[in-house]
């Protein structure tokens, strides 16, 4: 990349999370500055304090006082791990948490947004969660489920995936649709 871009990591409470850090890296190694947020759920996940050093910047969680400095504009944004909770509720516009809030507008505004879901099968054969993919893909937003994507592992079976997590997917898929 040329120019400086911003990326917005977007981190949800599922099992790769913790490997946040690999995203992380990988991008910064394509010349993205790296903002990291994490849901609520998220925050204990995750290593705060080695994402901050990685990064440079604070792990955002919730909305800054007045005052304090914003982070910079996002040029692309991946959700990944992105849950089934978040996906539904960013679906339909809900807007009940920080990271809601900012991915919902950044979709308004037309800001490429990718999302890696880490569902299980149960959850991802669910009516609402196949309605909410469809229609997020309808807004331009690349959820990466399926063949050639993320696949739903089974019930219970989870953390036997998080290896095979396709972290370098989302930021292909990001670059693309830049």
């Amino acid at each position: 990349m040329s120019d400086q871009k911003t990326l917005y990591v977007v981190v949800c409470a599922a099992g790769p999370a913790s490997e946040v850090g690999t995203l992380v890296g990988l991008a910064q190694d394509r010349g993205w500055t790296v903002q990291v947020m994490a849901t609520p759920a998220a925050v204990s996940f995750i290593d705060i304090q080695a994402l901050e050093k990685q990064t440079g910047r604070p792990v955002r969680s919730q909305h800054r006082a007045p005052g304090d400095p914003r982070s910079p504009k996002a040029d692309a944004i991946i959700i990944a791990p992105a849950t089934f909770n978040t996906i539904n509720k960013l679906a339909n516009g809900i807007a009940d948490n920080y990271i809601l809030d900012v991915v919902n507008e950044a979709i308004g505004l037309g800001v490429p947004t990718v999302i890696l879901p880490f569902v299980n099968s149960a959850y991802a054969g669910r009516a609402p969660f196949r309605e909410s993919v469809r229609k997020l893909r309808v807004e331009e937003v690349s959820v990466l489920i399926g063949q050639d994507a993320f696949v739903p592992h089974e019930a219970g079976s989870g953390s036997s995936a998080f290896d095979t997590f396709p972290w370098l997917l989302a930021l292909d898929q990001a670059e693309k649709t830049l």
